[in-house]
């Protein structure tokens, strides 16, 4: 007997097919509907849409230049300067951000009381307040009020000097000697990594100590602290002539944006971080405890790997939300991608342009961060036959 065929509006593959198309058809219309829209707006007041004006003179200046710029180069220059001060908070953000967090959140599971009530106020304290009012906070309550005179100024060791102008820290020549002793530090990373790696399968396939490997371990570290500290030429800042030169300054604008993303996002990692080691179940640690490791040990090789499944996901949403938060940096003036591209608008009037533009970025630097994020969460995540 044959078997019955099922009619088309009943199939469910065929039914989802065709929801699809038809998503896709409502969403092209109404991208075709709002673009016709801008163009007849557009060509009823006069007004040409392009980018070429990003290649006329800027006329403005930036106190923040990572790159060389100058008021008379342009537009397009004034907004990669913005981009680029965008993309140091957020990579140093989200770097700074996942030790604090991660350290808070660990503490939090503390058995010292002590430790886990000074964790859980500081998540409570800055989880649940503004933002904008802690890069307030930051830049006038703590970088506006340090001293304005540089007769002479508070340091901190290193040296590096506390100023209203920011704060002035050594910083590596760009020489030879210098970069050759940075890839001197990344080959010696690697080299650790994969000798520490070793030593972990030594002690808990073989129950050995891995003695010899440790002191390679050591051998590493001793090389690589001497690369940093003598390696690199350091380029320590002068005081002189009530003038501070060389070095490397942050800027009051930069370091309140920093330190603001850096701690507030850091109290929401702390509860992702504390929430994925409690997914662990206890028969893990007991199994850990049962194999002779110590609870650092424990927490290193069993626990925080299967962690890891659970915290990678919301630390992706993380993440991403610091990338977007440092747009409120022109709340306190510093002049990345958002606050360049706001200026040009108001100078040219193109503010459609620049609207695309900013949008363009952000999407495409969130983009790489959750492709980033979901290669390192493939990679973790356990492999099913």
């Amino acid at each position: 007997m044959d078997e019955e065929k099922i009619p088309l509006w009943r199939d469910d593959r065929v039914l989802k097919v065709v929801g699809q198309v038809i998503a896709v058809i409502v969403f092209v219309t109404v991208v075709l509907i709002l673009g016709s829209n801008i163009i007849r707006n557009f060509q009823a007041l006069g007004i040409t849409f392009g980018f070429d004006f990003l290649g006329r003179a800027a006329s403005f200046g930036i106190g923040d230049t990572p790159i060389p710029y100058t008021p008379s180069d342009s537009y397009g220059r004034a907004v990669l300067v913005g981009l680029v001060n965008s993309l140091r908070v957020m990579i140093l953000g989200i770097v700074l951000a996942t030790v604090v967090g991660v350290t808070v959140g660990i503490a939090r599971l503390s058995d010292n009381w002590l430790l886990r009530q000074i964790a859980g106020t500081y998540v409570e304290l800055f989880r649940n307040t503004p933002l904008l009012l802690q890069l307030f906070c930051w830049y006038f309550a703590v970088f506006l009020n340090l001293p304005g005179d540089l007769q002479n100024p508070p340091r901190l060791p290193g040296p590096i000097f506390l100023t209203q102008r920011g704060v002035d820290m050594p910083w590596p020549l760009g020489t030879l000697q210098t970069w050759l002793s940075v890839a001197f530090l990344l080959v010696s990373a690697v080299l650790a990594f994969t000798v520490w790696r070793r030593r972990v399968m030594v002690m808990v396939q073989r129950g050995e100590s891995g003695r010899s490997l440790q002191l390679i371990l050591i051998g590493i570290g001793v090389l690589a602290l001497l690369a940093l500290v003598f390696g690199l030429q350091w380029e320590r800042p002068n005081l002189s002539d009530s003038a501070i030169t060389g070095g490397l300054n942050l800027s009051p604008e930069f370091g309140a944006v920093l330190f603001g993303l850096v701690f507030y996002t850091a109290a929401f990692i702390a509860e992702v971080v504390r929430a994925g080691i409690q997914s662990v179940t206890k028969g893990q640690w007991e199994a850990a405890r049962a194999l002779g490791l110590q609870p650092g040990l424990a927490m290193r090789l069993v626990i925080f790997p299967q962690a890891l499944r659970v915290m990678i996901p919301p630390l992706t949403s993380e993440y991403l939300n610091l990338a977007k938060n440092s747009s409120l940096a022109i709340a306190v003036g510093y002049a990345d991608v958002y606050a360049t591209s706001f200026t040009t608008s108001n100078q040219t009037g193109r503010t459609i342009e620049m609207i695309l533009i900013l949008m363009a970025t952000y999407l495409t630097i969130n983009l790489i961060i959750s492709l980033g994020m979901n290669t390192f969460n493939r990679s973790v995540q356990l492999k099913e036959r």
